[in-house]
């Protein structure tokens, strides 16, 4: 057995929260830590508090808790909403703890435990339904909700309640004899995500027998009937089984989500056995997933399921880059961010934060995308099973408000800067000390960052910037001294006597750039920072549909003139000289074509713009290879 501390391990990315009972020391610690609080100002912070006043806020609690005191449900998944839009909640909370979103939380809580039958399940399945379906994923939505208001409040109840659920699963699934991979839909891997919870309550109660079901659960992934995460860690997460003959079936072993979802149970179960094989299937999928999946916006998926998308993604597809795999994409990788410290991890949350999650999000917070395609319209999702929402609606606040407390996170050691975003940061410190990391930047408008460190007495520890991969010219500076260590796509790391007042100053390089995809035919897109650039019909210049060629540098920099902003729909535009299509013997004069942020890209509350991210080029047979 393991040692037993005074010390809880975080929920999902929420750690240090010092509790009154014993829990579980994990076997294998983070390397950060999350920021104790954070107050993020600007343009971040504008959607921030859009999203809490006009999503988190404005949800009507009774109606998620509603389907829990029927239980008539047969194959739907009304159980879901409650347990996402509660943990987003949480998530919003820690970052703005107000008392009237806390009142919401306590009802929340209240009224799915009155829901409890005497054996514990809550759900809202009918009886000779338990099983099925959607309903052991609803379930784990319940617990992860319950254990985030535990480790918020400290309430037994809320613990004692997601103990109960999952005793109740336990005991329905020996009852049975019935193995979890073969219940629900998609290889077994929606109902065995439950992994996830199931190792939170190990770690919070050191009941043994969680441990036993959480190692139970991934046994049967590796056999004939499971989803084989671990033993198919090395293949593509699109050819890991053959196409199903219904496509949403229990044989679909591709859908993103759901697979994405089993992994961040996976690495909970690593943190509590230090079993390497863990960690080492879900680093594999992950930069599998990065490598043949994630789309120039950061995100993938094309109905609802992994299929060699990134090679793809010029083309239009159908449902293309659903929100709920673009939050979890982001939540898997700050699982690997605070578990290993690497860059990597920062530089794929960053690109998929600024363009496809925020892309999804209505510009009021309100609302969320269900599918956000890189050309096309950005179209409204319809409800799903009757509850005034969609799956997406309720995902998305859980990918944005990640964001606030990992931008600037503790480090054995010292300081990490992960993200770039004005505000303040309060953090510990290795010696104990409460430290102010306050950012002043526009970014990613510009590249200018300057950081300033506030504590009370001097304190020698390191400090970690990131410089992203994209940023091949950086210059950094501490007190105005230039520091000449600096390589794309690594933290910069500074061991000094840290002073309050310290400053340290960073310029990354925000020329744009030309990247290319495909030869038959070739297209092309910009990319400025971390920020897709897109074209939007709103916008000055050809038609959409035009062929355009930029006029960049033999290294592939394009020159982008900002442009005055003049739609508030609008974040950031900018201009290039591109050359159009033409059949006179001379060419075509340059012209100037606006381009905007793809988050801002057909984003509009008066109609749907037509906006395009790739753009195709003209097949030169000059430049095709010769066939051999």
């Amino acid at each position: 057995m393991m040692k037993i501390l005074n010390l809880m391990f975080c929920f999902v990315l929420f750690v240090g929260q010092v509790v009154s009972q014993p829990v579980l020391s994990p076997v294998v610690n983070d390397q950060l830590s999350p920021a104790l609080s954070v107050q993020v100002n600007g343009f971040i912070g504008g959607k921030l508090n859009a999203s809490y006043q006009n999503r988190i806020l404005a949800q009507d609690v009774d109606r998620l808790v509603a389907p829990f005191r029927n239980r008539t449900e047969t194959s739907c998944w009304q159980s879901e909403f409650w347990g996402k839009w509660f943990t987003s909640a949480v998530l919003a909370y820690r970052y703005c703890p107000e008392p009237k979103l806390k009142a919401v939380l306590d009802k929340a809580v209240d009224g799915l435990i009155a829901t409890q039958t005497p054996e514990g399940y809550i759900g809202n399945y009918a009886d000779n339904k338990h099983l099925a379906a959607w309903d052991i994923w609803g379930r784990k939505y319940c617990m992860l909700g319950l254990i985030a208001y535990y480790d918020l409040t400290k309430e037994q109840k809320a613990l004692t309640s997601a103990g109960k659920e999952a005793d109740y699963l336990i005991n329905e699934l020996r009852s049975r004899n019935a193995l979890i991979v073969k219940m629900g839909n998609h290889h077994g891997m929606a109902a065995s995500s439950v992994l996830e919870p199931i190792c939170l309550l190990y770690a919070r109660t050191g009941e043994k027998r969680y441990l036993d079901f959480a190692e139970e659960i991934v046994r049967q992934w590796e056999t004939a009937d499971g989803p084989q995460l671990i033993s198919k860690a090395s293949v593509d997460v699109s050819k890991r089984f053959p196409k199903p003959k219904s496509w949403y079936g229990p044989d679909q072993g591709q859908k993103a989500y759901e697979m994405m979802s089993c992994y961040e149970g996976l690495l909970e179960l690593y943190r509590l056995t230090g079993n390497e094989k863990y960690k080492v299937a879900v680093e594999k999928t992950w930069q599998n997933i990065r490598d043949t999946e994630i789309n120039i916006a950061g995100s993938g998926s094309a109905m609802e399921c992994w299929f060699g998308g990134k090679e793809l993604q010029t083309l239009s597809i159908m449902h293309s880059q659903e929100t709920c795999v673009t939050a979890t994409w982001i939540k898997l990788s700050q699982q690997l961010l605070r578990l290993t410290g690497e860059a990597k991890y920062a530089d794929a949350i960053e690109q998929t934060f600024y363009n496809a999650l925020l892309g999804a999000m209505k510009l009021d917070g309100s609302d969320w995308a269900k599918y956000t395609p890189l050309f096309g319209q950005r179209l409204e999702g319809t409800e799903q099973c009757g509850m005034g929402l969609n799956c997406c609606v309720a995902s998305g606040p859980r990918g944005l408000f990640t964001f606030p407390l990992t931008s600037v996170m503790s480090a054995k050691d010292g300081i990490r800067v992960n993200f770039f975003a004005k505000g303040t940061y309060t953090l510990e410190t290795p010696g104990k000390q409460k430290v102010d990391i306050i950012q002043e930047t526009d970014y990613p408008v510009t590249g200018k960052i300057s950081v300033k460190v506030q504590l009370d007495k001097p304190e020698n520890m390191s400090f970690l910037i990131r410089i992203p991969q994209w940023s091949k010219e950086s210059a950094l500076a501490i007190n105005g001294e230039p520091y000449k260590s600096i390589t794309p796509g690594e933290y910069v790391k500074v061991q000094r006597l840290w002073k309050s007042g310290d400053l340290v100053d960073l310029n990354l390089d925000m020329r744009g750039r030309v990247v290319r995809l495909g030869k038959l035919p070739e297209n092309l897109a910009i990319f400025r920072g971390p920020i897709v650039l897109s074209r939007d019909a709103r916008l000055s210049g050809p038609a959409i549909e035009s062929i355009i060629n930029p006029i960049a540098d033999k290294d592939g920099y394009i020159k982008l003139e900002p442009v005055e902003q003049k739609n508030p729909e609008i974040w950031m535009q900018f201009k290039a000289l591109f050359l159009t299509e033409s059949y006179a013997e001379g060419g075509s004069q340059p012209i100037s074509v606006e381009f905007c942020d793809y988050a801002s890209a057909g984003n509009s509350n008066e109609g749907h713009p037509i906006f395009r991210v790739w753009l195709p080029q003209l097949l030169d047979p000059r430049n095709m290879d010769e066939e051999k």
